[in-house]
């Protein structure tokens, strides 16, 4: 599939992580604000937890609105057919290699920091969601094309 500049694109991509609350919410947000008319993509967790208010508030600051993003597992995925799984956590991509034994699916393992784990005020807090949807942001561009839609 070609992207709106001819870069080559997934028809499907699914992101995941461990609890479908910051980490592939906030991924599967930024690739479908900046190829969701040419890429189907998704998002789920190991196990689910409420979403993340300063994810929501992050992502909210670059004009994304994530607020009504219900959580969802591996099994509750409607479809599994991706032409490649994005996995953000060890768990994560541990579960993927699981669910894709037997399919043709290209799996990538993304490492990607838990901000949930960083300590201090709120702002510094902030601050490391807002490093790793800024690191999400320039990854997905870098693996799909830097000829994407403009940030917000």
């Amino acid at each position: 599939m070609k992207g709106p500049h001819g870069e080559d694109l997934p028809g499907a991509v699914l992101f995941a992580c461990s609890q479908n609350a910051i980490r592939s919410p906030m991924a599967e947000a930024i690739m479908k604000h900046l190829y969701g008319r040419v890429v189907f993509v998704d998002s789920c967790g190991v196990r689910t937890t409420d979403p993340d208010p300063f994810m929501v508030a992050t992502m909210d600051e670059i004009g994304i609105d994530l607020s009504s993003h219900v959580p969802k597992t591996f099994d509750d995925l409607e479809d599994t057919n991706y032409d490649l799984v994005i996995s953000l956590s060890p768990e994560a991509q541990h579960k993927a290699v699981d669910l894709t034994r037997t399919m043709a699916v290209e799996i990538e393992y993304w490492p990607t920091m838990d901000p949930s784990l960083a300590s201090g005020n709120r702002e510094q807090r902030m601050e490391a969601y807002r490093q790793v949807r800024d690191a999400l942001f320039e990854k997905i561009r870098a693996r799909f094309g830097a000829k994407a839609l403009p940030r917000v």
